[in-house]
């Protein structure tokens, strides 16, 4: 059962900061040494903010991050349960609660799960906390036998030693254990000792989807809870001028009608009532200065601003106007995407519990600070008031880092004065998103005498994903998103292509359009941009697309090795039948170097994605099953949004609302992937994101490959290509 544990905040924090932030326990050591109540010794010993060692040697590892199918909870849990020592069969995994020892070990200090970050950030923390439960378990053991606790070892669960033949279970001294000093630099295990770092071991959360115990927000039930449903401003941004509930609430288990920010949320006896009247509401949006905008006014400002004489600086490397002014010729393009929606499967909800000295939530979120922060800011309650419950997510892609379906559950909880889970219908949630913003570049590349690239011109247009979220990372005009995973190579990063003179930067669009960080953010849209452009220029000079990048990754062994990788096992070069064709692309992102090819054929209007070849170089391999599956389910949502998905705005509102103009792609579209792992010797690397910069322009050159028609903008649907 994957249960979310109820732990109030302060106590923890409390409990951490006494511990000096390393292991700490949570039944007290003189309550132990008295002989503790039969409840509490049967819970277990809490050794640390991860582990909780029970009586019959089972561990529970608490991880500081959610589950929403990338498989990060089993990734960490096993890191420390190798450290541990601990049998892998009798691990339970719990998500965490709201508290500071959970909060990301990096500058923004947010609990958070985003980014492709959980393994990076956690996995030197997780393997320090394994050790040094790992060394205080064995020296407890030790001195019981009266033995050098060098002589012993621990081993599934059990510290053995080895001389005598005797052993016992971390839960027989785990106890005795807790009350020793921390070590302060406990001593890891050589990669040769490791048991389950870098094998193919069980996730612990595959049982319970399977058999359907596993608990999602929307599973949640509460005694005495009641449903809401929401309807908000069609137009992004508008308020509620008036409601007519009179009429709505006589109906038959209608309880309230709740007036929001931005929104009217009926509260019933059921989701269907509620979702019924919710339709039904007479309702009255204020006008707003939005309510003619569309995407072509959007875009047709972002194209102006791809002309703009100067941007907010990113890259500046050589002389790129003393390249320009020697260049033998030119090429250039321009690139575009739309707004897209990140559509997960389970719709955003949230159950609120709210009275008058307490807050409880029950949320599928992927950050536990901005749900915090907004349960203090609208009960007025102090944090240690407010208990969150993590669920399992239904797919999160960044679309869970908002508060939206979190403010309104709690408002009407407040209001009813009962328990409210509060669902958003597929409509609502797709036509009032956080949306991956609509984004553009023109790019130039300089070619000297020989036909080799000497200079680079990126011009990158369009709205700041961090804003609104995170505004420090929106400084002077620079949106660090808009220009991630740009892999052309500087004194300061060293990454892959070697260009001697490049000018890169970003021109600032707003929007009342709702942005928000979709899956590898600005990254998905630059490995389009660069790649696709990178053909382009492999066309104009009549070189082989792999060998024009080979020769550009000159410079970095790692990349050319991966690229060298995809170039075999796809077979590049081999012919295909008529109407088939090869594109190929490359890109380091969340610190892993990743190369596509992808084999289509066209046929008229059809599209067919036969094959996608994907390698990976994510550094140190914690398990191969779960980076072949990230690749595979991220080729397809990468895929899905290249084929056929876009927002577009008319009269200031979305105009999708459903999968019936919002398709994604079904099983029968989906390719064959093959994925090729290479352990290149860089520090651990992101996997959740890093395929999906190289997917679209890996099909859009294969495209150009077996059709001679060159994509320049998203989604293919818009060219009149249908993906069979």
């Amino acid at each position: 059962m994957h249960n979310a544990p109820v732990l109030q905040r302060r106590a923890f924090l409390t409990a951490c900061i006494a511990a000096g932030g390393g292991l700490m326990i949570s039944v007290p050591a003189d309550a132990v040494a008295q002989g503790a109540p039969a409840q509490a010794q049967a819970q277990g010993v809490r050794m640390g903010a991860f582990l909780t060692v029970h009586p019959d040697s089972r561990v529970t590892i608490t991880v500081p991050v959610v589950e929403m199918g990338q498989g990060a909870q089993s990734s960490l849990a096993a890191i420390i349960a190798d450290e541990l020592g601990a049998d892998w069969t009798r691990v339970r995994v719990e998500p965490p609660p709201a508290a500071v020892a959970y909060q990301r070990p990096d500058v923004t200090k947010y609990q958070l799960t985003s980014g492709s970050w959980s393994v990076r950030l956690w996995y030197a923390p997780m393997r320090n906390a394994g050790a040094a439960a790992r060394e205080m378990l064995v020296a407890a053991a030790a001195s019981a036998w009266g033995v050098d606790p060098a002589a012993c070892e621990a081993e599934r669960g059990r510290i053995v030693h080895g001389a005598s033949g005797r052993s016992v279970g971390f839960g027989e001294v785990a106890a005795s254990a807790a009350r020793l000093a921390v070590p302060a630099q406990p001593k890891l295990k050589s990669r040769e000792r490791l048991q389950l770092i870098g094998r193919r071991v069980p996730r612990t959360d595959i049982p319970e989807k399977v058999d359907g115990s596993g608990v999602y927000g929307v599973d949640v039930k509460v005694p005495g809870m009641l449903y809401a449903a929401m309807r908000a401003a069609p137009v992004y941004g508008a308020e509620v001028e008036s409601v007519r509930a009179a009429a709505i609430k006589r109906r038959p288990g209608i309880v309230d009608v709740v007036t929001v920010p931005g929104a009217v949320v009926v509260v019933a006896d059921s989701w269907w009532k509620a979702k019924k009247a919710v339709d039904a509401l007479d309702v009255k949006f204020r006008a707003t200065a939005f309510d003619q905008v569309d995407t072509g006014q959007l875009l047709r400002e972002e194209r102006e601003k791809l002309a703009q004489p100067a941007g907010a600086k990113f890259r500046a490397v050589g002389d790129y106007a003393a390249s320009s002014s020697a260049a033998s010729r030119t090429v250039t393009a321009d690139y575009a995407v739309p707004f897209i929606h990140h559509a997960p499967m389970e719709p955003m909800n949230c159950t609120a519990r709210v009275t008058a000295d307490a807050c409880e939530l029950w949320v599928p979120t992927q950050c536990q600070t901005t749900a915090l922060e907004a349960a203090t800011r609208l009960t007025g309650l102090p944090e240690a008031k407010v208990t969150i419950n993590s669920t399992l997510l239904g797919g999160g892609f960044g679309r869970r880092i908002h508060t939206d379906f979190i403010e309104p559950a709690i408002l009407a909880a407040r209001a009813v004065k009962r328990p409210v889970k509060l669902i958003y219908s597929r409509e609502e949630d797709m036509q009032h998103g956080f949306h991956r913003p609509a984004m553009m570049a023109r790019m130039t590349s300089t070619l000297d005498a020989q036909s080799r690239v000497d200079g680079f011109r990126m011009r990158i247009v369009g709205p700041s994903v961090h804003e609104k979220f995170w505004p420090a990372f929106f400084k002077d005009g620079l949106d660090y998103a808009a220009v991630m995973a740009i892999t052309t190579k500087n004194a300061a990063s060293g990454l892959h292509y070697t260009i001697p003179h490049q000018n890169i930067d970003y021109v600032y669009q707003p929007t009342h359009v709702p942005i928000g960080y979709w899956r590898a953010v600005g990254a998905s849209h630059n490995g389009f941009f660069i790649e696709g452009f990178v053909d382009e220029v492999a066309q104009a000079v009549g070189q082989d697309p792999a060998q024009l990048r080979r020769q550009l990754l000159r410079d970095s062994p790692r990349g050319l090795a991966v690229l060298d990788k995809a170039i075999q096992a796809s077979s590049w070069g081999s012919p295909l039948p008529p109407g088939h064709g090869r594109g190929i692309a490359f890109c380091e992102n969340v610190d892993s170097i990743v190369a596509q090819v992808a084999e289509v054929s066209v046929s008229g209007d059809k599209l067919r994605v036969h094959r996608v070849v994907a390698v990976i170089d994510c550094g140190l391999v914690i398990n191969p099953d779960t980076i072949e599956a990230q690749m595979e389910g991220g080729i397809v949502n990468a895929l899905s949004a290249v084929a056929a998905e876009q927002i577009t705005i008319k009269d200031g509102r979305a105009q999708q609302s459903n999968f019936h103009d919002y398709p994604v792609l079904r099983m029968a579209g989906s390719p064959k992937v093959e994925v090729h792992i290479i352990e290149g010797g860089g520090a651990i690397g992101g996997v959740g994101e890093a395929m999906v910069p190289t997917l679209a322009p890996a099909v859009t050159n294969a495209i150009f490959a077996a059709s001679g028609k060159r994509i320049r903008s998203l989604p293919l649907s818009a060219h009149g290509l249908t993906l069979v």
